[in-house]
């Protein structure tokens, strides 16, 4: 039967575009802490957003105990064992997150009777959308809010298109192929040094190739954060809260934003693949302490900008040209996570932007913002206690994201009601490691009364840098 060629009217208390990570775990909120009517709206066939496209062997690059949604356990509480993550907190697997996500939806949300799901529709703004597969088109009225979760659109090698020319003859693929290599190429160029380049010279070595088959084009050096201090489970109590400590003491006792980034490498906070070179990104991306060396082995890194172009013979790039072969395969890492940082107002009237309002945790933020719109009544009220932290792109952006995290931390304490709800929420992983402090530990005492110590005069000597910053703009 062909679509009918008006909109199917439907009604809901919250219409929410897009259902991967955010806008899950904003649901979830909604589903389990009150009664409202829910429509969901994607343009994949099953819920988890990005995590449907993508590459097969991408892994989470955080515990699992703290990502999702709130209500249900990601993590089945094991350690790696072996390889370049050993002893650290499992990372699920891509295939395990998505299989996750579909779990929650079918069997949590739509028994509820309160949730409508539209996969595969495309959502065209004011209550519109459109079935991939029939054509109907359906508008949805919201009579609470409507939540754009796609805001902080995830860009993904298998969907990205590079911003340089590819010619006829090159082997060139998106990282997600590397597993459908069949004949052995003369070597590799990995192109891109964020997280996914990371994966893609993890990957190749990992599978035996030698590092002198590897070039890795870096366009600029990244500051990484050390996966293990970012372990939430007692054992790595000290680690985790030790090197926040250490972190806030950093910056709190720097004289200008050069010494501030070497104490916090000093301190274990900060790592690098290349302690010669000054890094100029910051993206939040973690690696163990045994990635790094692995990463370390690859010594055919070109530091010579953005390449422009790829021919069979030569990789032009900003700073210069380097040889290559028809048979050396490109791995196309270039792409950087999230497209879209323009920042909004999180509560603007009808709508709802989901944003990060903690740092490296945008589903703990989305359950906080969903936290706040059902138990506070003004928008003034809602902004204040969800100010958006700016996704970082720069070193310098890490300034203006560490106040930011550093605001709502102090305005999420100064609320009691708010406060202990983040205590209770399986999301937020700090908490658990609180929870662990008895009565007479004098050490981890010591730690939290650092961190209590430290915090305000790192907040001040932020804002004294983000002066800087600001002048330097104007």
């Amino acid at each position: 039967m062909p679509p009918s060629s008006s909109p199917i009217e439907l009604v809901a208390d919250y219409v929410i575009a897009g259902s991967g990570a955010i806008g899950m775990a904003f649901a979830d909120i909604l589903v389990t802490d009150s009664d409202a009517t829910i429509i969901i709206i994607d343009q994949y066939d099953k819920p988890g957003g990005h995590w449907n496209v993508a590459y097969p062997f991408v892994k989470l690059h955080q515990p699992a105990s703290f990502y999702g949604v709130s209500s249900a356990e990601l993590s089945t509480g094991e350690f790696e064992q072996g390889g370049l993550n050993d002893g650290l907190a499992e990372m699920s697997s891509g295939p395990a997150v998505s299989a996750y996500y579909d779990d929650v939806m079918r069997h949590q949300f739509l028994p509820t009777g309160r949730v409508q799901y539209f996969p595969l529709h495309t959502y065209t703004g004011d209550g519109n959308f459109v079935s991939h597969v029939t054509g109907q088109t359906y508008h949805a009225t919201a009579t609470k809010k409507t939540v754009d979760a796609t805001h902080l659109k995830t860009s993904v090698p298998a969907t990205h298109t590079p911003n340089f020319t590819v010619a006829d003859g090159v082997r060139f693929m998106a990282l997600n192929n590397l597993p459908t290599i069949t004949d052995a190429p003369d070597g590799f160029v990995v192109i891109g040094a964020g997280k996914t380049g990371v994966d893609a010279c993890l990957w190749l070595l990992d599978h035996d190739v030698d590092p002198e088959a590897i070039t890795w084009i870096v366009s600029r050096e990244a500051w990484l954060l050390d996966r293990k201090n970012t372990q939430m489970s007692e054992p790595f109590f000290f680690d985790t809260l030790g090197t926040q400590a250490a972190m806030m003491e950093s910056i709190a006792e720097a004289t200008d934003k050069a010494d501030m980034f070497e104490r916090l490498e000093a301190c274990g906070y900060f790592c690098r693949v290349d302690e010669s070179v000054t890094p100029e990104m910051f993206h939040g991306a973690t690696v163990s302490r045994a990635e790094i060396d692995a990463l370390r082995t690859i010594t055919n890194v070109v530091r010579m900008g953005h390449v422009t172009s790829i021919t069979p013979d030569e990789i032009q790039l900003v700073g210069g040209t380097i040889a290559t072969t028809p048979n050396t395969i490109h791995v196309d890492c270039s792409a950087r996570a999230i497209v879209n940082t323009d920042i909004k107002p999180v509560f603007d009237g009808d709508l709802i932007t989901p944003q990060m309002v903690r740092p490296y945790q945008p589903v703990f933020s989305a359950a906080v913002i969903a936290y706040v719109e059902l138990n506070y009544d003004t928008d003034e009220e809602r902004n204040a206690l969800c100010g958006v932290v700016p996704l970082p792109n720069t070193t310098d952006d890490f300034i203006t994201f560490t106040l930011a995290a550093l605001m709502n931390q102090y305005a999420w304490s100064q609320d009691r009601t708010l406060r202990k709800w983040i205590a209770k929420n399986r999301l937020d992983g700090a908490s658990k490691l609180l929870a662990t402090i008895g009565a007479d530990d004098a050490e981890k005492k010591a730690i939290t009364d650092r961190i209590k110590a430290a915090a305000p005069l790192a907040a001040a000597k932020l804002f004294e840098f983000q002066a800087l910053l600001d002048a330097e703009e104007a």
